[in-house]
């Protein structure tokens, strides 16, 4: 796959998919105004269960509708259907390879691909559906490395409402050139 459906689906992962994952899922849902098709999972999630109330809170805050969330584990069949994985952390992103190891070229931390669609757009490439990932790619040999832990988003789960805002505000940071490279109105 050299890019993304023209309604991308992006699936994104977190530990548990009670903090992290759903707030990326909707504030992406928010964000991409039907321009995406947003979901979540856990690498160790238990189905059924409802979102962390200070998760809940934020995304009500940030304009985002956190409605009808239930807890899900991330599954291969998730995985591959897919166009573009985003985890909270490093740790989660080899889990999802593992599930599924031709998703490896489309599966990245949630900052990390914020940090390359900024790169993408800022030098200007042409990133359709179709040219998307080769776009990533090229600029992803250009940008110097970073630490590790810049790629991950921190869990809040045992934190204040603060910390859950924090991790809100990095995921929309990073979700704004996504979303502005891969969901073109």
């Amino acid at each position: 796959m050299g890019g993304v459906a023209a309604t991308p689906k992006l699936l994104f992962v977190c530990y548990a998919n009670l903090c992290r994952s759903p707030m990326a899922e909707r504030l992406a849902q928010a964000l991409g105004a039907g321009r995406v098709e947003a979901a979540s999972a856990g690498t160790h999630a238990r189905p059924g269960l409802p979102m962390h109330a200070f998760a809940e809170a934020t995304l009500y805050e940030l304009g985002a509708d956190p409605t009808g969330f239930v807890s899900r584990p991330v599954t291969s069949t998730l995985v591959a259907e897919a166009d573009l994985v985003l985890t909270a952390d490093r740790r989660q992103r080899s889990v999802c390879v593992e599930l599924v190891p031709a998703a490896v070229r489309r599966t990245f931390t949630i900052r990390q691909f914020g940090r390359l669609a900024a790169a993408v757009l800022d030098a200007g490439l042409a990133a359709g559906p179709e040219t998307l990932l080769r776009a990533v790619a090229a600029v992803r040999a250009d940008l110097p490395p970073v630490p590790g832990e810049e790629d991950d988003l921190a869990d809040p789960v045992l934190g204040t409402r603060e910390d859950f805002l924090a991790c809100a505000r990095q995921i929309t940071r990073a979700l704004e050139p996504t979303l502005a490279l891969i969901a073109r109105p």
